[in-house]
């Protein structure tokens, strides 16, 4: 059983996951820590439980899931992936923060990288890559059947959606993602999003206002 644990950095508010296996062993998806503090918040978390970082995950690479990688692989030397069709993102992230504002250093290039219908493994805990663009071309989400739970990045939030009109959006194409990638989970699982509480496939089916199940 994998534990899920969430910080909210930068200001996006963007939910940053650490996922530990029962050896300390442990993913860290969408590090989005901006300035030291929050680095520091990072590092010592991992510092004071202990925990072995093996690699970062991304579930896509606007500049908010992306702030704290080159810090991260800085400190622990470890890899980082996201899905191949991310590429002309997060090629043009400096400049997308600019455009925001935020001045943002070299962004690494990925180690690998993540394909959907795959199954990746930490220890013999399995995360299943589902494809759900939409909201940037190669968004993808983690799902964890034994735990009952998804890491959805910016795909589906609580009572609402992510935005589609970001360079690489599409509306149609992210309402046929959260239908098709999303809405087939069982009811009762746990959507942890990129920005805001945890929802539920259920709830988000009876009651989101943007798309029904």
């Amino acid at each position: 059983m994998l534990q899920v644990e969430s910080f909210t950095f930068n200001p996006f508010q963007e939910n940053t996951y650490i996922l530990i296996n029962e050896h300390k062993e442990c993913w860290i998806i969408d590090p989005g820590m901006y300035d030291a503090g929050e680095v520091k918040m990072m590092k010592d978390f991992i510092a004071d439980n202990q925990l072995k970082p093996q690699q970062i995950i991304n579930t896509h690479t606007h500049i908010d899931h992306i702030m704290g990688v080159a810090a991260i692989k800085e400190a622990y030397q470890i890899p980082f992936g996201y899905h191949e069709l991310e590429a002309p993102v997060i090629a043009n992230a400096r400049g997308s923060a600019m455009l925001f504002g935020f001045e943002m250093g070299p962004v690494p290039a990925a180690d690998f990288f993540i394909k959907e219908n795959t199954v990746l493994q930490l220890g013999d805990v399995a995360l299943e890559v589902r494809l759900a663009p939409g909201h940037s071309p190669g968004s993808i989400v983690f799902y964890n059947k034994a735990g009952n739970w998804v890491i959805g990045g910016d795909v589906l939030f609580q009572g609402s959606v992510g935005r589609s009109d970001l360079p690489g959006g599409n509306h149609d194409v992210l309402m046929r993602s959260i239908q098709q990638q999303l809405y087939t989970l069982p009811d009762n699982t746990i959507v942890y999003s990129g920005h805001g509480p945890a929802t539920q496939i259920g709830v988000e089916k009876a009651t989101n206002p943007f798309v029904r199940g």
